[in-house]
């Protein structure tokens, strides 16, 4: 039995939801569906999908194997395209979507620079903080910041992000710096207040810090001013903050308890041919943000 045919049916039976319904897509009986997921299953020695009469549900194992089959998927149909679409140009329409603040920073301009390097594609971007139903609003691509959890999309990894605590100088050169996290009690802090606190990583054990203060504000961007003009203290990501870092107008402080970074992601709905406007314009942005540089690279 085919490798690629038990991904595929695994990947079916997951955004489907049922047997029945990945047979249809794939046009065979749902009982050959069964034997191709019991073949997986066995072949790995792991337990992907818990069955019973009434539903399917992924096991953990299953959560993590589904986003690396459906890469690997996607991946040999770009292959399989490339060599029949050879030198083929990028057109039509493509429809993206992000985070509000990110994707005016880091996403609209290399959509500009994308849409300059192919002159018979045309764009529309939807700058939200909502989070999209991409089937249903007809959108391409998606960039999306830190875990996912729509297993029906496909996932593309295009970079990391750390999240980190800056201040300005002149607020150091008044209230000093802290040295630990329990002197951030001490401190003016800027804080979100729809955020229930401040994430960071004290001996190897996560800690949730409800940062104190009487500056609150409801956009990260009026906090990282705020931080800029020394008012206090703001938990801000590097994509925010980076040429800030690079110029000395901002430095960071207890990096030591800072989280892991959380990924940035293209997810788009699963296809079995991705259009050349999409490949082409998710690796622009994967390229760009893989950059070491590119982060802290000034305007």
């Amino acid at each position: 039995m085919s490798k690629l045919k038990e991904l595929e049916a695994f990947v079916q039976v997951a955004n489907k939801g049922s047997l029945t319904a990945a047979a249809t897509v794939e046009g065979v009986t749902p009982a050959i569906i069964g034997r191709r997921l019991d073949a997986l299953e066995d072949r790995l020695g792991v337990r992907l999908l818990v069955r019973t009469t009434r539903k399917l549900t992924l096991t953990q194992e299953g959560e993590a194997f589904l986003e690396d089959c459906q890469r690997v998927l996607t991946d040999l149909a770009n292959a399989e395209a490339q060599l029949t679409l050879g030198s083929a140009k990028a057109t039509g329409h493509l429809k993206v979507t992000a985070p509000a603040g990110f994707g005016r920073k880091h996403v609209a301009p290399l959509l500009l620079d994308f849409l300059r390097a192919h002159p018979e594609v045309s764009a529309s971007l939807d700058l939200s903080d909502r989070t999209v139903d991409l089937v249903s609003e007809g959108i391409d691509c998606a960039v999306r910041l830190g875990g996912l959890v729509d297993s029906s999309l496909v996932a593309v990894r295009l970079g990391e992000m750390k999240r980190m605590m800056v201040g300005s100088p002149a607020y150091f050169q008044q209230r000093g710096v802290p040295r630990s996290l329990e002197d951030l009690t001490n401190h003016a802090c800027l804080a979100l207040p729809t955020q229930p606190g401040w994430n960071f990583v004290k001996d190897g054990k996560p800690l949730l810090f409800k940062p104190p203060g009487r500056f609150a504000c409801n956009d990260g961007a009026v906090l990282h001013e705020w931080a800029l003009a020394g008012m206090g203290l703001a938990w801000r990501s590097l994509w925010e903050v980076g040429e800030d870092l690079r110029w000395g107008r901002l430095v960071s402080v207890l990096d030591e308890f800072s989280p892991p970074p959380v990924g940035i992601h293209a997810v788009f709905p699963q296809r079995r041919h991705l259009p050349l406007r999409v490949r082409l314009f998710i690796d622009r942005l994967k390229e760009s943000y893989g950059r070491p540089d590119y982060w802290d690279r000034a305007e």
